[in-house]
């Protein structure tokens, strides 16, 4: 992201794109030389359809609370760039900083957060999403500061790159069994939950500003934290 902008303000976004090319070739002829081949298993009697995962209440529950924290987040962390360019008032290279910040901050919590998942799985899953759902309001009296800014938007980043280790963490968990469907299934809440965080996110900008798109990112969160609630009393009364 830091590059990607940085590339955008001298070459512009078509070129920026251009950049991804050859760098997903490179990446796709490394990834068939050195990826090793898989033996296909056969599939199991009535293994066909991942949706009847949904019968069980604890996945049904978790996928809800995952989809929420998704929701959640990419509703606001899509329109950042709309938001520290109008409203705190960066330039291209402090913009280009404050998205490195927040990746290497989520490089760190990539290092942390299996010490933490080893002993409290479902607590670092419910206390997450509050923490980015307090982050989100607090942009909105503290938006016009870049330090603060940078601060807070760091934190998001270490929370919010965290967070996904943890919820496949959980599908080992809740689906032992079931580990490759559950994972398929996962990808896809995760990909439906980002275009719909997304879409409102970026109607509730336009129509109303930054503030609603920041509020509704942070209802979305808690109600995710919620859920995740739910989602761990069930798996411990099951």
């Amino acid at each position: 992201a830091p590059l990607g902008s940085y590339l955008g303000s001298i070459i512009g976004w078509r070129g920026a794109f251009f950049c991804v090319v050859p760098v997903a070739a490179i990446a796709l002829v490394w990834m068939f030389i050195s990826l090793p081949p898989m033996p296909v298993e056969p599939r199991k009697p009535g293994s066909g359809n991942v949706f009847k995962l949904f019968k069980n209440r604890s996945v049904a529950l978790g996928m809800a609370g995952c989809a929420a924290f998704f929701m959640g987040q990419f509703a606001l962390f899509t329109y950042l760039r709309p938001f520290l360019e109008t409203v705190t008032r960066v330039d291209v290279s402090t913009l280009s900083l404050i998205l490195l910040v927040i990746g290497a901050a989520g490089f760190i919590g990539t290092l942390i957060i299996g010490r933490v998942l080893r002993r409290r799985l479902f607590q670092t899953l419910i206390v997450i999403p509050v923490l980015m759902a307090l982050i989100a309001l607090a942009l909105i009296p503290f938006g016009h500061s870049i330090i603060a800014v940078a601060a807070l938007l760091g934190l998001w980043g270490l929370l919010a790159t965290a967070a996904p280790v943890g919820w496949w963490s959980w599908i080992a968990q809740a689906m032992p069994n079931n580990a490759e469907a559950g994972g398929g299934l996962m990808v896809a809440v995760i990909q439906l939950s980002i275009a719909l965080g997304s879409t409102v996110g970026g109607m509730l900008f336009d129509s109303h500003g930054y503030q609603s798109t920041f509020v509704a990112s942070a209802i979305v969160l808690l109600l995710g934290a919620a859920v995740s609630v739910l989602a761990a009393t069930h798996a411990r009364t099951a």
